[in-house]
């Protein structure tokens, strides 16, 4: 499975609007194109970052996707303004204990580490990390994104309510240290958003 995120940031006062003809426009256009599993938008009211990802069955069908989502990015950015920033992953990981309802949010880590040791990244994950948030109070799904080009991962935890993230903080500050120094990554960012959109039919990878 693959991803395709787009990062925006624009005026807080837009991001209704923003939100809205994602949701309106662009999300019935992507999800009906061949090998897309969906979409989802990630919001941060306070700065007004956005980040829409969309998810494909195969590389190939993201690669072929690429005009027309394209096209929607450019509209948006005449729009709302901003510069839209894209990547592209492999998802690696993701499961669900259950679907996001509204109110949910997400935690996201950014990382990076040497491409040769994604692999050794992705078994300890399964092991060390998600038997844990499996008995977090509040937790609905997590998911782990890389680049295997450049070693970058972007791990995403999705709790029910702000209130269940927040009790969290503490104790994923110390799990997250543990672990990339245990790995031998470094931490990019970390940041709190709200699950505005979740739209994804992908299925467990774990």
């Amino acid at each position: 499975m693959y991803a395709r995120s787009t990062t925006t940031r624009v005026s807080p006062e837009t991001l209704d609007d923003l939100v809205a003809y994602i949701r309106d426009d662009v999300m019935p256009m992507v999800t009906q194109l061949d090998g897309c599993v969906g979409l989802s938008l990630l919001t941060d009211r306070d700065t007004g970052r956005c980040i829409a990802t969309s998810a494909w069955e195969t590389h190939d069908a993201m690669n072929a996707s690429a005009e027309r989502v394209g096209a929607s990015r450019e509209r948006a950015a005449a729009m709302f303004g901003g510069t839209p920033e894209v990547q592209e992953w492999e998802i690696a990981v993701l499961h669900r204990a259950h679907r996001a309802g509204e109110g949910a949010c997400a935690r996201v880590a950014w990382t990076r580490t040497d491409p040769a040791n994604l692999d050794r990244v992705i078994d300890a994950y399964r092991e060390s990390l998600m038997p844990w948030w499996e008995e977090t109070p509040g937790f609905c799904s997590n998911s782990l994104m890389m680049n295997r080009r450049d070693g970058r991962c972007a791990s995403a935890v999705v709790f029910d309510s702000r209130e269940a993230m927040a009790h969290t903080r503490d104790q994923f500050m110390t799990l997250r240290e543990e672990f990339v120094s245990r790995m031998g990554m470094d931490i990019l960012e970390v940041a709190e958003f709200d699950l505005a959109l979740a739209h994804l039919r992908v299925p467990e990878t774990v």
